[in-house]
């Protein structure tokens, strides 16, 4: 087995463009995703609804391993005390090796430093392993959206999940 160096988890920034869009490609599955398998031409990673400060990085060996995204999930002030994970990746080759869980409590301690008193999320109800480390990290299922998506013919649940902060 290679030995991986422990993941640095670090703030996104311009740079990252291209190894995000390559590890985002990488990644898709319809385990995850809801949109259809990314073709070229693809769009920019970062645009103006998903800019680089949204962004937690974890790097090993100075190389992309991973990202979650953390944004506010509505742009009302009534809301504003709220944090959501809305995008969230691992390398292949970096799974089962700490670094999802990583980026999990670094986002909650994000969202902590940002005064959020909450931190919610979405997952699909047949990804469980995320739904596993959601759940190990102290999110809840905070309702279920049943068949909401219809991925590859099957209807899937989407999963909210939450943490009070």
């Amino acid at each position: 087995m290679i030995t991986m160096p422990e993941p640095y988890i670090r703030n996104a920034r311009a740079a990252d463009e291209e190894p995000l869009a390559v590890l985002d490609r990488a990644t898709w599955s319809p385990l995850h995703a809801v949109m259809p398998a990314p073709q070229p031409p693809y769009p920019p990673f970062f645009d103006e609804r998903h800019p680089p400060q949204q962004y937690l990085v974890a790097e090993a060996g100075g190389r992309v391993l991973g990202y979650i995204r953390l944004t506010h999930p509505t742009p009302l002030a009534s809301n504003a005390h709220v944090l959501a994970i809305q995008g969230f990746a691992v390398a292949d080759e970096a799974r089962g090796r700490g670094v999802g869980r990583a980026l999990v409590r670094a986002a909650v301690e994000e969202a902590r430093r940002r005064g959020a008193r909450r931190l919610t999320l979405r997952v699909l109800g047949h990804n469980t392993p995320a739904r596993r480390l959601y759940e190990s990290e102290g999110f809840t299922v905070e309702g279920v959206l049943p068949g909401e998506f219809l991925i590859d013919g099957a209807y899937v649940d989407d999963v909210c999940m939450g943490l009070a902060l």
